[in-house]
């Protein structure tokens, strides 16, 4: 071997030593971020394998010496909401982030509602010229997927600003937006979703694997991974197949088909069971926040009844993973959506509705309600400044003990009487009203379990009497069971009921997992 060759393989490793010995952090530690506020927060990196790193903030000074795979992590105290202030960590090297606030901390998650951006929801130029909010940040990791816990992910702390809100997740913004209204204080965002993803994906793959009614997802997954080769050579085919039957629809002035999807490759399909939690929420925790909002399901409709294990399962293992203890944990209930239906009868994305209010059983959680601000020729629908305060009512009135009405009306008890049906509710507030020239979206079936619209009439401030002339012997009643429902039922604070149902029979989804 020459002397020049060795000389270079000498420089290249004292290089490579160089780049190991530097201290690194995950890119959610990085200038602009937002720090919870008056607590003990987690910061951690990477540095050379039992190296001293010291961390820095306002004056307390945390030190740590790296374990054997060179990873290092500490708490420290963080000041209450304000700012500007820096935070150096040191090793061999120096970081210095600047430009911190300590306020308010909460993750954004879920599908397409939640990934749906400013720009793309209402009034979007007055949204944008009014966005003069320097102490609102978002964080929006990166799109990605992996087999196994990642530590890092892409992305940056962006400052709201008209030149910047367009591109932020709309629910979290607008979320983001009222708590600091209210609260007064800086507001961080970590925005994490993806469109068209279920549950599972965000799921870690221990949680899934522990309950056997989750083994279905896996086998559905790996079955798909088996197929791919093949539906990858065919998909040419099946596209041509498209391409003339939408040319042939044109040719008739009808509408043409749906062009189909290539194939997803496995290792970057979007539904690989715990796939996102690997790579868009592991890199995040244990960072210090508040409390988490969610907004999807529409990929889970199908199997609404496995919802109901599901999405509890997912936010168990969410806090779990933080070790932060039950944090607070409100999600979106599924827009209105699709065609109305002439007659009361099944729907899978009511059920998923109700997967998603069982589940409130949970410690700390609640919902942000959409029944009646949605689209039914759109899945996206564009109030998305509705759903970000209904979402911070909830935060404000159970995180921050601010009186403030959070909820619809909500069911709690029937009773059945001389024909009809006496229901009882709670979060009437002042009292529950109608809306509309008349009541609407209340069923009632009888013994023989079919479903005639019904009448209803307020009684007091937290009663609802409902019957119909075609059911002599109600023995169930359903309101806004349906996909696209015609909602009526308000408290005073104008917040929607919450869709509901007495009974417990077998639904269209049970038994899809």
């Amino acid at each position: 071997m020459s002397i020049r060759c060795s000389s270079l393989i000498a420089l290249l490793a004292l290089c490579t030593l160089a780049v190991q010995a530097d201290v690194t952090l995950p890119s959610i530690f990085s200038d602009n971020m937002v720090l919870q506020q008056d607590t003990s927060a987690p910061v951690w990196g990477k540095a050379e394998p039992g190296e001293d790193v010291t961390v820095t903030l306002q004056g307390k000074k945390e030190q740590v010496k790296t374990n054997s795979d060179g990873r290092w992590a500490v708490k420290i105290g963080t000041p209450k909401s304000g700012g500007p202030y820096e935070m150096t960590i040191e090793g061999k090297n120096k970081i210095v982030i600047k430009n911190i606030l300590a306020g308010e901390v909460w993750v954004a998650s879920g599908q397409s509602n939640m990934e749906m951006s400013v720009k793309s929801s209402l009034n979007f130029d007055q949204e944008s010229a009014a966005a003069k909010f320097p102490e609102i940040r978002m964080f929006t990791v990166k799109k990605a997927v992996s087999d196994t816990p990642q530590w890092n992910c892409e992305g940056t702390w962006v400052i709201t600003a008209p030149e910047t809100v367009g591109a932020f997740s709309a629910v979290g913004y607008f979320f983001a937006r009222e708590l600091h209204q209210k609260l007064g204080v800086p507001v961080g965002v970590i925005h994490t979703s993806w469109g068209g993803t279920p549950a599972e994906s965000w799921t870690s793959k221990g949680a899934l694997e522990a309950d056997d009614n989750f083994k279905p997802i896996f086998e559905r997954f790996e079955q798909k991974t088996k197929d791919y080769p093949k539906a990858k050579e065919n998909f040419p085919a099946v596209l041509k197949k498209w391409e003339e039957s939408a040319a042939k629809a044109k040719a008739e002035n009808k509408p043409a088909p749906n062009k189909p999807r290539a194939p997803s490759e496995p290792e970057k399909d979007s539904w690989k069971p715990a796939g996102l939690f690997n790579a868009m929420l592991n890199p995040i925790i244990p960072y210090r926040i508040q409390g988490a909002i969610w907004y999807q399901g529409e990929s889970n409709a199908g199997r609404a009844y496995q919802y109901r294990t599901l999405f509890a399962t997912m936010i168990e293992d969410w806090r779990k993973h933080w070790n932060q203890g039950d944090f607070p944990f409100a999600w979106v209930q599924l827009a209105n959506f699709m065609g109305k239906k002439a007659e009361p009868g099944e729907s899978s994305w009511a059920e998923l509705r109700e997967a998603q209010e069982m589940t409130l059983v949970l410690k700390n959680t609640g919902t942000g309600l959409a029944i009646d601000i949605g689209d039914e020729k759109d899945i996206h629908p564009k109030n998305k400044q509705d759903v970000g305060k209904r979402l911070a009512y909830w935060a404000l009135k159970n995180s921050y003990g601010k009186d403030v009405p959070y909820s619809g009306p909500s069911y709690e008890k029937v009773r059945f009487h001389e024909g009809k049906a006496e229901l009882e509710f709670k979060h009437d507030y002042d009292g529950l009203k109608f809306k509309g020239d008349k009541p609407t979206g209340f069923a009632v079936a009888g013994p023989d379990k079919k479903w005639y619209w019904a009448d209803a009439k307020i009684e007091g401030k937290d009663k609802v009497w409902v019957w119909s002339d075609k059911v002599s012997n109600p023995i169930a009643v359903r309101y806004a069971w349906a996909d696209n429902p015609d909602v009526s039922l308000y408290n005073s604070a104008d917040l929607p009921a919450s869709p509901f149902r007495t009974d417990n029979w077998d639904g269209v989804t049970k038994g899809k997992n």
